[in-house]
């Protein structure tokens, strides 16, 4: 590799919007982000599934008589 083209390599803490805070190793000198793992919803299990436009009923109802029609 050639020397003194590489940009350096830091240990910062970065800062998440709820506050949690973790270390890791970056170029960057500081880092802030919105959510993380701590605060995620998929990853706390506070995840809820909206309905938009009634989109499940719209497939449920455009597929309702498709078992009873294949079998025929």
């Amino acid at each position: 590799m050639k020397p003194d083209i590489h940009p350096a390599y830091h240990k910062i803490t970065a800062v998440c919007a709820c506050g949690n805070e973790f270390e890791f190793g970056s170029v960057q000198n500081e880092m802030r982000v919105e959510i993380c793992s701590a605060c995620h919803p998929f990853y706390t299990g506070k995840q809820k599934l909206v309905d938009t436009a009634g989109r499940i009923e719209k497939f449920k109802k455009k597929y309702a008589g498709y078992q009873e029609n294949k079998k025929k």
